[in-house]
């Protein structure tokens, strides 16, 4: 009964519009309309999640044979080869596997690689804030002067509103000697100092990844300095005395008594990058797409309310399998 008040408001402000948002998953809804709305099944389930993969074909000339440029064999298009009814289809990648080529479509390309991109984004940003963050942590633990001034130093990226620091970035990265390393790159020689990092999709990732990086750094290195200062000291000081050196201290001893400390920090860190918004909508806007700016996307601009929620039901789906896979892993390296 003490608990009923608690459960009463989770209701009102968290199950009650994840249902709303569910049933309206299985219509045409659409936003800002006072048009019907009728129930649709799982079609705008199908819109998102139908994929096939087809074999592109080499491409032959008026006498039958193989067309090669440049030592190279051509082949047919996805638009060739990818079907485009009931569901028009359209390639997300290509790729070689066994000396063929093949192509992945998808009826919602769009939101295909934006699974793809999160995933990679969330992958490399993670481990990097990790190494990063732990690197730091094991400076910020030891003893020297100005230590308090550098713990708090460290928080200001962490601190600064993402929004802000994404239009930090997006000056420092200008496709123009504008820009900070546009500037020291042509300055180096290493660059023409017009290399556009954000109008490059080879670029993209890699910059936002950047970003989120000297962000959030910080927030991993916090979670892990506290768990290096509940380690008691006498035990790296009865290793000193065994002749143990750093580096055997720190597998030996550092990482297995942070082991529960580095679990919680990975499952937070990596729930958070997969639901990554903000740097990608402030900055790549509709060029290019993490999930939710997908799903907020497809709600705003397409007004398709139906399909968003399909879109974010997914998206939930994802993430709570991972987040499930994820803490049965840590639990059995804990033990």
């Amino acid at each position: 009964m003490l608990l009923a008040p608690t459960f009463i408001v989770l209701a009102v402000i968290a199950f009650y519009p994840f249902a709303r948002v569910i049933l309206s998953s299985f219509t045409n809804a659409r936003f800002a309309s006072s048009g019907e709305t009728s129930y649709v099944g799982l079609a705008n389930y199908r819109q998102l999640l139908s994929l096939t993969i087809r074999e592109l074909p080499l491409r032959l000339d008026d006498a039958g044979q193989p067309v090669v440029v440049n030592g190279r064999p051509q082949h047919q298009t996805w638009i060739d080869v990818l079907p485009r009814q009931p569901l028009r289809y359209r390639a997300v990648f290509e790729f070689n596997l066994l000396g063929k080529r093949y192509v992945l479509g998808a009826v919602s390309s769009g939101f295909v690689r934006a699974i793809w991109d999160t995933a990679v984004f969330s992958i490399v940003a993670v481990s990097l804030e990790t190494i990063l963050g732990m690197i730091i942590a094991l400076v910020l633990v030891s003893n020297f002067p100005g230590r308090g001034v550098m713990r708090a130093a460290m928080l200001v990226p962490w601190a600064v509103i993402t929004a802000v620091s994404a239009r930090i970035w997006e000056w420092m990265l200008q496709p123009t000697r504008a820009g900070l390393f546009n500037a020291v790159g042509s300055y180096l020689g290493i660059s023409d100092g017009r290399t556009d990092f954000f109008g490059s999709s080879t670029l993209q990732l890699p910059s936002m990844i950047m970003m989120d990086v000297w962000k959030t750094t910080p927030f991993m290195a916090l979670l892990l300095l506290a768990g290096l200062s509940t380690i008691p000291s006498e035990l790296y000081e009865a290793a000193e005395i065994d002749g143990a050196s750093r580096i055997k201290q720190f597998f030996r001893i550092t990482l297995p008594l942070l082991t529960p400390t580095l679990a919680v920090a990975l499952i937070f860190r990596t729930l958070d990058s997969l639901r990554v918004f903000d740097i990608f909508q402030v900055v790549l806007g509709s060029r290019r797409y993490s999930m939710a700016s997908y799903a907020q996307d497809v709600l705003i601009n397409q007004r398709d309310f139906g399909l968003s929620s399909a879109a974010s039901v997914v998206i939930f789906a994802l993430v709570a399998v991972f987040a499930v896979l994820y803490v049965r892993g840590m639990r059995v390296d804990t033990q």
